[in-house]
Formats: C-alpha cells, sequence, structure tokens
C-alpha cells in the first residue's frame, strides 16, 4: 500500500485552458512516491476563510523526471476559483496519492510500441466533415471487421485491433471527467498497449488537452451540440460500435482457433480464448458512466468507472462520499474512486 504523504508543493505553471478549467502544474522538492491513475490528492486552499474544507482533484498527470504532478482545476466555487487564480511560485499543502486506482493490465510483449517515443505516424478520420486526429496503424479505430467476417468497407482488416496492439482498452471521459484518463493513457503506452480515447463535452470548449491524449492513443470526440466531433453522447459515438463488434469477431475468431488446436495437439500448451481481457474505463457523470456500465455488462467487457461522490475529508472520516456497493456501505475516498462495476449495486 502507498503511504498517504503531506507536503508544501510549489506551483510551476497555471495556464487557463477555458472559461471554466484551468491547469495546475504543481512541483515537488522531494522524489515522487509511486502514483497509480485514477488516484487524487487533497489540495487546502490558502487564504481562503470560507473554505475550510480541502479540496479533491484528479490526478491528471504524473512527470517523475520533473518531479510534477498537473491538475485539472474545474472552476465550480469559491476555493477552486480561489486556487485558480494561484501565480507560479505559490505554495499548496496537499495531501497525496489518496484513494484506489484503475486497475492495470500485465506488459505486453507482443505489440512492438516503442513507450518511450511519442512520436508516432498519424492519420487524420473524418466523421459527418468533422476532422479528427487518430493515430495509423494501431488501435480499433476505423479498423473492425462486421459481426460476419468482413473488413469494415474500407478496406481495412482486423489486425490493428487485436490484443497485441492494445485495442482492447476504451478510455471513455465526459466534461471534467478527462483528467485521471490522461496519465491511464500514459501508463498503458508505458505497458506496451495504445489505448483508444473518446472524449465528451456539452461543447467543443469542454474538450481539453486533445493534443496530449493524442501522444498515447487515438482520440475520438463527441459533443452535445455538434460543434467537434460527432453530434451526441459518448455512447452514440460510432467507435463504440466498432469496439464491441472488434470484441465479438475476435473471441469468435480465436475460439474458432482454439477448437481447432485442441483436436491436434496438447491444449493446455495453447492460450485459450479467455486471455483477451478487453476493458473499459470510465469517469464524468453518472448517468454517462451508467449507459457506458450497460452497455459493457451486455457485450461481457470488464467495465472500471471513477465515480465523483461529493468529498471532504479524502481519508474516510467524514463519511459524506459513501456508496452502496456488494460488500456493504463504502467510502468512495479510501476504496475508491475506482470500482469495478461488478462492485457496485447500480441497476443496469
Amino acid at each position: 500500500m502507498i503511504m498517504k504523504q503531506i507536503a508544501d508543493w510549489t506551483i510551476s505553471e497555471n495556464t487557463q485552458l477555458s472559461a471554466d478549467f484551468c491547469l495546475l502544474k504543481v512541483h515537488l522538492e522531494n522524489e515522487l512516491p509511486k502514483i497509480r491513475p485514477g488516484q487524487f490528492v487533497q489540495i487546502r486552499v490558502p487564504n481562503a476563510s470560507n473554505t475550510f474544507l480541502r479540496r479533491p482533484i484528479s490526478i491528471h498527470f504524473v512527470d517523475y523526471d520533473r518531479r510534477e504532478l498537473w491538475l485539472l482545476v474545474q472552476m465550480v466555487g469559491e476555493g477552486t476559483r480561489k486556487l485558480s487564480k494561484m501565480r507560479v511560485g505559490e505554495s499548496l499543502n496537499i495531501i497525496y496519492p489518496l484513494g484506489n486506482g484503475f486497475t492495470l493490465p500485465e506488459r505486453n510483449c507482443h505489440c512492438g510500441l516503442d513507450p518511450q517515443s511519442p512520436e508516432k505516424e498519424t492519420n487524420v478520420v473524418q466523421h459527418n466533415n468533422i476532422t479528427q486526429h487518430s493515430n495509423a496503424k494501431q488501435g480499433i479505430a476505423g479498423q473492425a471487421r462486421n459481426d460476419d467476417g468482413n473488413d469494415d468497407g474500407n478496406g481495412n482488416d482486423n489486425d490493428s485491433f487485436l490484443p497485441q496492439t492494445g485495442g482492447q482498452f476504451l478510455l471513455i471521459g465526459g466534461g471534467a471527467g478527462t483528467a485521471p484518463l490522461l496519465y491511464l493513457g500514459k501508463q498503458l503506452r508505458d505497458l506496451g498497449y495504445q489505448p483508444t480515447f473518446l472524449l465528451g463535452g456539452r461543447t467543443q470548449y469542454q474538450l481539453l488537452q486533445l493534443s496530449e491524449f493524442e501522444k498515447y492513443g487515438n482520440v475520438y470526440t463527441t459533443t452535445e451540440d455538434g460543434s467537434h466531433g460527432e453530434k451526441g453522447f459518448v455512447t452514440n459515438h460510432s467507435i463504440m460500435q466498432t469496439y464491441f463488434s472488434s470484441i465479438r469477431l475476435y473471441r469468435y475468431e480465436m475460439q474458432k482457433h482454439f477448437d481447432k488446436i485442441q483436436m491436434y495437439s496438447n491444449p493446455l500448451s495453447h492460450p485459450s480464448p479467455s486471455t483477451l481481457h478487453p476493458t473499459i474505463y470510465v469517469c464524468g457523470p453518472k448517468p454517462m458512466m451508467l449507459a457506458v456500465a450497460k452497455l459493457a455488462k451486455q457485450n461481457d467487457v470488464s467495465c472500471e468507472v471513477s465515480l465523483e461522490n461529493r468529498m471532504a475529508c479524502g481519508i474516510g472520516t467524514c463519511l459524506c462520499c459513501v456508496e452502496k456497493t456488494t460488500f456493504g456501505n463504502t467510502c468512495v475516498c479510501t476504496a475508491g474512486p475506482v470500482f469495478n462495476i461488478n462492485q457496485l449495486t447500480w441497476q443496469i
């Protein structure tokens, strides 16, 4: 277990990303502990008499070389507005790292990706005359065949969404819920995978840091007003159908291959179809997470969600973030914020 720490961090950068969001980069003199994607921090708001409680902020990114954390701050109240106005060189008292993060897979030894190199060939994918960026030759984007085994109609085969290339991981974020997914994508990349990001917002102004996400995987977007990406909700995006079709096809082909092997050799010496472990990681508004969780369950795909329950203490004392789970009522700040949907009592 990673021990919680408390220290004064120095603000190294404060960038206004939009009218509602800023990016704080904070530096620590000492070496950073191991931090898991999905964990968060509790920040004491300085010189703010009306904000007694610390503010919980998701860890957006970790730069170990610079001993720096990135914190995506949404300005929704007096405390976060105060944080957004702080200057470079000022100090923040932070408790870190808190909570449990996302589950990571074992290292992929078959992908051939260089986790140290962010430079990758990129394509531009057109959806309804909206330009989106996509890393070429990797992931599931635009690579799936139909359920009958045909290609996608564009001459693409299904090689790029096989597990070896990391196409089995779909990261979905809405609004401020995109925050923990950047560091998660970086960790998956370092393990030899290339995830697909599906990021949603009400308008294009809620789609933040897209160029950073593009360093680690394919990026697809959706907005409710159609100002960027496909119009609608993330669950309506065409990549969702592509993803589930890809998984079904791969399972079918692997089962046929496995059955054939069993006829001629020792089955224990060959991997079974169960070696594919597709996972969807989600963070955002609860209605969005419920909708994605329902689709994941219907398609027998593992799904982890990062809950955004209101928090106060961050250490399981105040009990204001309690969530009903299959193992009883529990504090999201300590048992979570990340849960597998099978641990929750959601009616999906």
